[in-house]
């Protein structure tokens, strides 16, 4: 997914503003006005790289003048011990900007890198790994861009991307096939249900659902459902996948598999910003 620019420039802002303060007072009183500094940004880890363009611009925010080299890019498949950039320039403005740009860099990756890991273990299966809402508030388009980045594709961005009628829409509306009718009588298209049972599966069906998502369903019941279906609506596994369990998920042959963990339980990747000599 693109990333809209000036949403960028007002998160970039509003995460200088939360780590800066009223300014770096260390940085203000140890480092001689007009130093320079060159500094490395490497990652100790194999990981997936996503937001060193972002970083870029949050170097560029307090140090205009400073020379940075992307040397990997978003998206590359970083060994540890890789450069992924290069930056030469005021060392106020470069350190002062330090943890904002590592922050993200590793937030990032670190999701890109755990989608990755999820894509891969799904790999020559049908199925298509989707990202979920379950991301940090403010940080979401980051955190689905960052997914894509590691071969998930995604799901709603927010309530209004798209129809999903859950458990709690079923028992307010009363019934699977009154909360599809209702639905339908808005005008809503490509209308997605929650089933937590084989019943609903069917009830879901007959009432003119065109994708199911199967919540926390063991793999027998999965297998069931999709022989249930017939093709008739898309399926969609969800709850509980795990890097041990979503293998065995896909080969159930549902087409799609949504797992939360990609972004609400993704490690923080080892990036770390040193000085070079060269």
């Amino acid at each position: 997914m693109a990333l809209d620019a000036d949403a960028l420039g007002r998160f970039i802002d509003r995460a200088l503003a939360e780590d800066l303060g009223s300014g770096d007072i260390t940085s203000d009183a140890v480092i001689p006005e007009g130093a320079a500094v060159k500094l490395a940004m490497t990652t100790r880890q194999d990981i997936v790289v996503a937001g060193i363009d972002i970083a870029a611009r949050v170097f560029h925010r307090l140090a205009p003048e400073a020379h940075i080299t992307i040397a990997a890019p978003d998206g590359t498949a970083a060994k540890a011990g890789s450069v992924l950039a290069r930056f030469e320039g005021p060392a106020l403005g470069l350190l002062a900007a330090e943890r904002t740009a590592l922050n993200i860099v590793q937030h990032l990756s670190g999701i890109a890198t755990l989608s990755r890991a999820y894509s891969e273990a799904i790999a020559g299966t049908p199925a298509v790994l989707l990202d979920t809402r379950k991301t940090v508030p403010g940080l979401r388009a980051l955190a689905k861009y960052a997914t894509t980045l590691g071969g998930a594709r995604n799901h709603r961005l927010r309530l209004d991307d798209g129809v999903l009628i859950k458990d709690n829409h079923i028992a307010v509306s009363g019934s699977v096939t009154e909360a599809v009718r209702r639905a339908k009588a808005e005008g809503l298209k490509s209308i997605e249900v929650e089933c937590d049972t084989l019943g609903q599966v069917e009830e879901a069906l007959a009432a003119g659902a065109e994708r199911l998502l199967l919540d926390n369903m063991d793999l027998a019941t999965l297998r069931r459902a999709v022989e249930v279906t017939a093709g008739r609506a898309q399926l969609e596994a969800s709850g509980g996948v795990t890097m041990e369990t979503v293998r065995a998920i896909a080969e159930t042959g549902v087409d799609f598999i949504s797992a939360g963990r990609i972004t609400s339980s993704a490690p923080a990747a080892d990036i770390g910003l040193d000085l070079r000599a060269e």
